[in-house]
């Protein structure tokens, strides 16, 4: 299967670099396109704000402009090492985003990081790369944390 198109997941964790690096390395050897997406999320927490809407608005925009300057800058980044990637910041729930935009950008493997570091911590927190590969049926490469 000729992988032309790699979906990466990033959230700006450390794991990211690792997932990233990863999806590098597999798009030199295949000379293929990196699409990096970062799902911010779906209901910003303001929960202790003593703010109003315009003040809760501004807050969600200047975290969302903030982003997406991390992702152009990570994209920027890999560009300027010679390879094809493009950066795609998206808002809503996770996995249900992850899959949708690698159906929509045709990937041919997703790469993404496993944060939970045991069953504990699976159960308690849900489990990003686990829906995403119980729902696509797209080629999945989990990378874990260290």
């Amino acid at each position: 299967m000729p992988v032309k198109n790699i979906l990466v997941t990033v959230d700006f964790s450390d794991l990211s670099d690792d997932v990233v690096a990863k999806a590098t390395s597999i798009a030199a050897a295949f000379s293929a396109k990196l699409q990096l997406l970062h799902v911010a999320d779906p209901d910003p927490d303001f929960v202790g704000y003593d703010a109003g809407p315009q003040t809760t608005r501004d807050a969600v925009a200047n975290s969302f402009r903030d982003q997406h300057r991390q992702l152009q800058a990570m994209a920027e980044k890999l560009r300027d090492s010679g390879l094809d990637c493009d950066a795609i910041l998206v808002q809503g729930p996770y996995v249900e985003k992850i899959v949708s935009e690698s159906k929509r950008l045709d990937a041919d493997l997703i790469v993404i990081g496993a944060h939970s570091k045991g069953l504990v911590s699976r159960v308690l927190l849900g489990s990003v790369s686990e829906g995403v590969l119980r729902k696509t049926h797209i080629p999945v490469m989990v990378v874990p944390a260290r």
